[in-house]
């Protein structure tokens, strides 16, 4: 299986696919540094902590809905790989559907759920009133955003990785522009942000939707209106797979929620330097997914063809590059991190209070690349309950080594999130590695998983 290695093309596949969704990812932070910006240079800090609020309670939202990106990323692979052009129509279909349904429920009922949450915060009664504001503005982009994700998830299952990368290019584009437009050049403030960021996504939807037809046409797929009347053929599959995904996923931003507020208990520098940490650590997520999304898109494309040898050979040109970036970030994090924390914050207390937990950070890399790399793979083969279960023993662990360790502070913290990664990929890999020895691996989800 190494002699994949020499194989060029594979090597050509693989980055055709992982380095436009790394490109493309870049631009999300830059977005979230943009909008600090532009809010940041109001008159009244409680603009700033307004849109920081309020962006991350429709944040948290959204990408707890990411299923919808990796479900249809996995079932329209596996149906490309099978030349299955109903399927792959029907996918399609299926996630918009779903996509709508779920920003309905969304929009009808998001003013009691922002009421609770504000229940619940600590925050101003200035910065509650901007972060509703901005709440209840950015949730009506949520048929837009939602059914982004499942075009996103289309097109890279169908192997086009291009398509993804230029409609997250101009949709951050088209809301960076807007927003200093209608913040800085029209004085809207906090509504102009909002704004910017809706029109963005519905911007983005219709550029998406072009993008799928264009694909649609080269693929020669049904017709849409002979797909319509059938969506509810497969939906179970679809509904399971995506409930156990939401589950792994509500699992894994408990953790980073977890340790943000822990965190928070142990005084205002370490707040502040596990916020410096944390960037850095969002920095390597968005790096390791391009690859996992190439993971996902190449594991279901085998799976649907059944071709033991082609997923063989997608497991080692994935893991192999995967394990060199891993190598160059940590390597990075060791040898420049504390100049790398002197770029963020100018605070010395905040530096020191860094530089002290950063061998923790430089481990992250070699230790998270196997659990991306194992989602994509499980993600691929649509085996969401294996994820689902594998994700709950490792948020247990999570729990049990910050108790066990609690007596040494943050420290403690760091322990608990490198041993929670460590478990989301164990678990996988012994999982994977018990399917592949009984040759089951190969064949997809049953509606039943």
């Amino acid at each position: 299986m190494l002699t994949a290695l020499r194989d060029v093309s594979l090597h050509r596949q693989v980055f055709a696919l992982a380095l436009p969704m790394v490109l493309s990812n870049i631009t999300v932070p830059l977005l979230g540094l943009v909008d600090a910006a532009v809010i940041g240079h109001l008159e009244y800090a409680w603009y700033l902590g307004g849109v920081a609020v309020g962006g991350t309670m429709i944040n948290v939202t959204f990408w707890l809905l990411g299923f919808l990106r990796m479900a249809t990323t996995g079932l329209s692979a596996q149906a490309y790989g099978a030349s299955d052009k109903d399927a792959q129509a029907g996918v399609f279909i299926q996630g918009i559907a779903l996509a709508w349904l779920l920003a309905l429920l969304l929009i009808v009922f998001h003013q009691p759920v922002s009421a609770m949450i504000f229940h619940f915060s600590s925050a101003s009664a200035e910065v509650k009133i901007y972060a509703e504001q901005y709440f209840s503005i950015r949730i009506w982009g949520a048929p837009a955003a939602l059914a982004n994700f499942v075009i996103m998830g289309w097109l890279l299952g169908t192997q086009n990785a291009r398509l993804p990368m230029w409609l997250l290019i101009i949709t951050n584009v088209v809301n960076i522009g807007l927003d200093v437009l209608f913040v800085l050049g029209f004085g809207w403030k906090v509504q102009g942000a909002a704004a910017a960021s809706v029109i963005a996504d519905y911007s983005g939807l219709f550029l998406g939707l072009w993008f799928v037809s264009r694909q649609w046409l080269a693929h020669s797929l049904p017709a849409l209106k002979d797909k319509i009347g059938s969506v509810r053929h497969g939906m179970g599959r679809l509904l399971k797979l995506n409930r156990d995904i939401f589950l792994r996923s509500l699992c894994l931003q408990l953790a980073f929620t977890f340790m943000t507020f822990q965190g928070a208990t142990l005084g205002d520098n370490v707040v502040a330097a596990n916020a410096v940490l944390m960037s850095f650590l969002m920095l390597v997520s968005y790096a390791m997914d391009g690859f996992a999304y190439a993971m996902e898109a190449m594991v279901g494309k085998a799976i649907g063809a059944r071709s033991r040898e082609e997923l063989g050979r997608t497991l080692v040109g994935t893991t192999f590059w995967s394990l060199v970036i891993s190598l160059l970030i940590t390597l990075a994090f060791t040898v420049f991190g504390v100049d790398i924390i002197g770029l963020i914050s100018s605070i010395p207390e905040v530096r020191q209070e860094a530089a002290v937990y950063l061998p923790w950070l430089a481990a992250v890399p070699l230790v998270s690349m196997w659990c991306f790399l194992l989602d994509g793979i499980f993600i691929g083969a649509t085996r969401g309950r294996e994820m689902r279960n594998s994700m709950f023993v490792a948020i247990c662990s999570f729990f049990a080594i910050w108790w066990l360790l609690s007596s040494f502070g943050n420290h403690a913290l760091w322990g608990a999130m490198l041993g929670f990664m460590a478990m989301r990929g164990a678990g996988l890999a012994v999982i994977f590695a018990y399917q592949w020895q009984k040759n089951i691996f190969l064949e997809p989800a049953s509606a039943n998983n």
